[in-house]
């Protein structure tokens, strides 16, 4: 379980760097998307960890990832403002 955590943290923070370094205009402080890639890849290590099982450290690692992108995914701001005559049809 230790091993577990510890590899989810750190890609938590290798998914929150490349974030970060991809997206850098539409995200808030780089700290802010670091803390969440890996707080949210620990979440999912421990829902996955809770729902697998032991046993099963890969699927585990997966889990914890996808809970960390859905994470990072709710720091996302829009790309640009609606038009005003968008914004009304």
């Amino acid at each position: 379980m230790f091993l577990e955590a510890l590899g989810s943290a750190l890609l938590g923070l290798a998914l929150g760097w490349a974030a970060a370094h991809r997206l850098p205009h539409r995200l808030p402080a780089r700290r802010t998307v670091l803390a969440a890639g890996a707080v949210g890849t620990l979440f999912g290590a421990y829902l996955a960890h809770a729902a697998l099982g032991p046993g099963h450290p890969l699927a585990t690692l997966v889990g914890a990832v996808a809970v960390g992108a859905v994470l990072l995914s709710l720091l996302l701001r829009p790309a640009a403002r609606l038009r005003r005559s968008a914004a009304r049809a």
